[in-house]
Formats: C-alpha cells, sequence, structure tokens
C-alpha cells in the first residue's frame, strides 16, 4: 500500500487471546451454553451475566457503526468484508457501514454522524489514530462505547476496547522460523523486504525480526523498504536481487507487496533461497500449499480484527462478558497470535485468509 495507505500499528504489552483457526477470536469464547447455575449468578459490573452465559442468543437490538479505510488492497478489503458477514450473523444487529475513505476529515465526519444517530457502540479501524483520537473520544464521552481496530487511538480512553495484530510478534515469529531452516549455516545470508519504514508497524516487525535472528547467531545482511503495494515489492524485490549475489532466505513483510516480489524473483531465475510472506494472504498460503515457488510460509497478521471487533462490540453494548473466562467484563486489549503457516498446517489457515 501507498505510504498513506497504513495498516495498524502499535504492539501492546496486556495481551488476552482466545485463538481458533486464522485467529478468529471471539466466535469460540461466546457460544458456550448456559449452565444450571448460570441464571442464579451474582451480576456486577458486567451487566448481569455471568461468563458461562450463551452469548449468541439474541438479545437486546443495537445498531453499530463501523468506519474504515478504503478497501484498496486484500486485507484492508477484507477487514471490511468480515465485519458484515459477522454482523449478518446476528438479527439483534445493525451495522451501519460508512463508506471507506482514506480522507481524516471524512472519517472524522462519519464518526460525528455516529455519535448524532446516538448509535449503541462503534467499530473504528482509523486511517490515522492521531488524527481520530479526539473524535473518538468525543463517542466516548458521550457514552458511546468505541471499539479501535488495528491502530491505536493516542489516549487510551478514547476507546472502550482495542483488537490488535502483533505486528513485533510476526517478525519474531519470521525470524524464529528462518533460524529453524537455517540451522548449522552460521553465514547464512538473510534478506529482509519491508513495508513502509516510517511506519511503527514496519519498525516494529523489523525490530521483532532482528531479534529472532540473533536467538540463532544471524543477522538481516540485505534490506529494503516498499510501500505494502505490487509495484512497490517488484520494484523493491529487483534491487534486492541486483545487489545479493547471493541469499539463504528472505521475510517480505506483506503479502499484498509479495505479489510483485514473486513476479521479480521469477524473473531473476534465482532459486538459491526460500521466502516468508507476511499478513497471510490466500493466494500466498495456495502457493505454499503447491510447493512451487521460494515462498515456503507466510505469518498471519490477521484480517479478522473487523469481525473480532464487532463481535466485542454487541458484547458491550448488551452488557455481556466473554462466556469463557472468569472476568465479567470485555477486556480493555486483546492482541491476536502472528502464527507461521507451512505446507503442514496450511489448510487450517486458508478458509480465513483474505484475496490479495
Amino acid at each position: 500500500m501507498s505510504a498513506t495507505r497504513q495498516r495498524p500499528f502499535r504492539r501492546v504489552l496486556s495481551t488476552v487471546a482466545c485463538v481458533a483457526g486464522a485467529a478468529v477470536l471471539v466466535t469460540g469464547c461466546t457460544s458456550n451454553s448456559p449452565s444450571p447455575s448460570a441464571s442464579s449468578s451474582g451480576s456486577g459490573s458486567g451487566g448481569g451475566n455471568t461468563a458461562s452465559s450463551n452469548n449468541d442468543t439474541a438479545g437486546q437490538q443495537i445498531t453499530i457503526g463501523f468506519s474504515a479505510p478504503a478497501a484498496d488492497h486484500g486485507w484492508m478489503a477484507a477487514i471490511t468484508n468480515d465485519a458484515k458477514s459477522t454482523a449478518g450473523k446476528y438479527p439483534d444487529v445493525k451495522l451501519d457501514v460508512a463508506a471507506g475513505t482514506n480522507d481524516v476529515n471524512t472519517q472524522i465526519s462519519q464518526v460525528e454522524t455516529f455519535i448524532n444517530q446516538k448509535v449503541n457502540a462503534i467499530v473504528l479501524l482509523p486511517f490515522d489514530g492521531a488524527a481520530l483520537t479526539p473524535v473518538a473520544q468525543k463517542a466516548m464521552d458521550a457514552g458511546i462505547p468505541v471499539i479501535n481496530v488495528d491502530r491505536q487511538f493516542d489516549t487510551v480512553t478514547a476507546a472502550r476496547a482495542t483488537v490488535l495484530g502483533d505486528n513485533y510478534g510476526m517478525g519474531r515469529s519470521a525470524g524464529t522460523y528462518i533460524c529453524d531452516r537455517l540451522k548449522g549455516k552460521p553465514n547464512a545470508v538473510v534478506a529482509e523486504i519491508a513495508g513502509i519504514d516510517s511506519l511503527p508497524l514496519t519498525q516494529d516487525r523489523s525490530r521483532g525480526f532482528k531479534e529472532a535472528l540473533a536467538t540463532c547467531g544471524l543477522k538481516v545482511s540485505n534490506r529494503v523498504a516498499a510501500e505494502f503495494t505490487v509495484e512497490s515489492g517488484e520494484a523493491a524485490a529487483s534491487n534486492l536481487l541486483q545487489a545479493a549475489p547471493h541469499i539463504d532466505a528472505i521475510w517480505n513483510h506483506d503479502d499484498d507487496q509479495g505479489v510483485g516480489v514473486m513476479a521479480a524473483i521469477k524473473n531473476s531465475g534465482r532459486k538459491e533461497f526460500f521466502m516468508v510472506g507476511g499478513a497471510g494472504s490466500a493466494n500466498a498460503m495456495r502457493s505454499i500449499k503447491a510447493g512451487d515457488t521460494p515462498l515456503q510460509a507466510t505469518v498471519i497478521y490477521p484480517s479478522t480484527q473487523g469481525a473480532d471487533a464487532v463481535k466485542i462490540a454487541r458484547l458491550i453494548a448488551q452488557k455481556k462478558a466473554m462466556s469463557d473466562l472468569v472476568e465479567i467484563e470485555v477486556p480493555k486489549t486483546i492482541t491476536l497470535t502472528a502464527p507461521v503457516v507451512t505446507k503442514d498446517n496450511v489448510d487450517q489457515y486458508l478458509g480465513s485468509a483474505f484475496e490479495s
């Protein structure tokens, strides 16, 4: 994606995850049948339910406002589409979806409209977390819970809950996989094709990658940066391949830009290395499954975050909690995991992958 097409970025220290399949968080956490004592248990600030209640049972009718950047690449399109699909499974939820936009002022206006409409909750993936912080805080001050997706606000009070991917964890996962594959090769040449270097998300991914490689005595020998687009991926990979006559492994941060990276590799005729992708697109997973390219793994950055946020917004608006947790409030921060997908486990993740 271009420099203006940011993806969510900050890694948080507090992690609560209930993961099924490709990090689908809440489905497995909210559908338990009530225990015999559930109806007689005490309430508390969570709204009167217990952790064993069946949260998928229809409850109070609610409206959730949803706003995200333009669906101009596969990952972002999946965020919005999955949110719509998840909301459609609940007869007690009306999802009011604002048109995707990369204009900060337009997105601020969308949230203002949700506030004026007095929706029950807002799910917001901000184009720019800092710029959307004041209007998110305004919604919270008006008593409308905001569920922040992927790009954090500047103040914790601007969101009731935040759903994040783990950018640092992506780097750690990619580096650990490469270390395992290159055991016994202390002089192996490892290359990195990053995303937009100015973004904290890219910096977190690179830091995690560097630190993971250090545990096995390796380092990044060659590094280039792209812009999360097919075109920039192809250009960056071409430059990398020209600069490095030999490579043992490459980590590419993003599977959308990876389409261009793979094109450059194919044109080069180079076959001496293996590659690890990032984000977890369906086309990358199909390639991994086929085993006919250097791409042999990818690290998940869940596109399920929008769907998870809709489920969480419903729970909060209906004063419910996560039924598999003892805690009677929905957690403040939820960080999804960054698993590595290989030929051995690709079928587990392919069904929920996004199309590049």
